[in-house]
C-alpha cells in the first residue's frame, strides 16, 4: 500500500510565532537598570534591545532615540519625592529648595549623569528652578541676576555631590594611594606655605555642612547683586 506523502517545503519547520510584543513600561526599567549598573555610556537602543529580546529597530517604533530613552527614565523620578513645605520669608524659601534639591539628587546617583548631558531633564523638577527664580527676585534680583543665582546654585550642588561620590569610591578602595595632600613635603613650604601647613588636617578642615555653604553662597549672591545696583553693573563670565 502507497503512504500518503507529506506535502513538500512544509516537512520540519517550526511555526513561526509573533514577534515579542514590547512594553514602554520595560524598556524604560530596562535602560535604567543598565544605567543604575553601568552608567550610562552603557545604554545603547541595541543594548536596550537586546535586553529585552527584541532588535532595535522595533525599539524606534516606541522611542525616538538615546536621548528621548534617557528623558524617560527621568520622567516621574521627582514626583515621588514629597515636596517640602516652604516658608513665606524668599531668602528661606531660597534656601530650603536648594537644600532639597541636594537631598533628592543625593539619593539618585544615576539621575546626576543623565543631567551632567547638559539639556536633559525631568519636567517633574522644575519647580525648584522656578521656586529659586521666582524666590530670587522676590528677593529683590533681576531676572538675569536670578538665572545666574540658579545655575552659581546647580553648580555647587552637582559639584558637590559628583566630588562626593568621587570620593566615596576611593575610600572603598583601601589600597588606593591618596595623592593629595600627601604629594606636599616639607620642602615645599618656600613656595606653598598655607598649604603646607593646612595638609595634615586638610580633610578635616575641609568638612561642611551642605545648608551652611548654600547659606553662604546665597547670601553672597544677593549682597552682591544688591551692590551691583548701587554701584553699577560689572561685566559678567559666562555661566554654561
Amino acid at each position: 500500500m502507497a503512504t500518503e506523502k507529506k506535502p513538500a517545503g512544509r516537512a520540519g519547520k517550526k511555526a513561526v510565532g509573533r514577534p515579542r510584543r514590547l512594553d514602554p513600561e520595560t524598556i524604560v526599567a530596562t535602560a535604567r537598570r543598565i544605567i543604575e549598573e553601568e552608567g550610562v555610556a552603557a545604554v545603547s537602543m541595541r543594548r536596550v534591545a537586546k535586553e529585552v529580546g527584541s532588535t532595535p529597530m522595533a525599539l524606534y517604533h516606541y522611542v525616538r532615540d538615546k536621548d528621548e530613552l534617557l528623558m524617560l527614565t527621568l520622567s516621574g523620578v521627582a514626583a515621588t519625592f514629597p515636596r517640602p513645605a516652604l516658608p513665606a520669608d524668599p531668602r528661606q524659601r531660597l534656601v530650603d529648595t536648594s537644600v532639597h534639591m541636594h537631598g533628592v539628587l543625593a539619593q539618585l546617583p544615576w539621575v546626576l549623569e543623565i543631567l551632567a548631558l547638559g539639556d536633559l531633564t525631568d519636567k517633574g523638577a522644575l519647580w525648584m528652578a522656578e521656586e529659586i527664580l521666582e524666590s530670587s527676585i522676590a528677593c529683590g534680583l533681576t531676572p538675569e541676576q536670578a538665572v545666574r543665582t540658579y545655575r552659581t546654585i546647580w553648580h555647587f550642588v552637582y559639584g558637590n555631590l559628583v566630588f562626593t561620590a568621587a570620593m566615596a569610591r576611593r575610600e572603598a578602595e583601601p589600597e588606593r594611594r591618596w595623592n593629595f595632600p600627601a604629594i606636599l613635603t616639607d620642602e615645599d613650604a618656600k613656595e606653598l606655605p598655607r598649604l603646607t601647613e593646612l595638609a595634615p588636617q586638610w580633610n578635616k578642615l575641609g568638612e561642611y555642612e551642605v545648608r551652611e555653604q548654600l547659606e553662604a553662597i546665597i547670601d553672597g549672591l544677593l549682597s552682591r547683586a544688591q551692590r551691583t545696583r548701587t554701584d553699577g553693573p560689572t561685566h559678567p563670565h559666562r555661566l554654561h
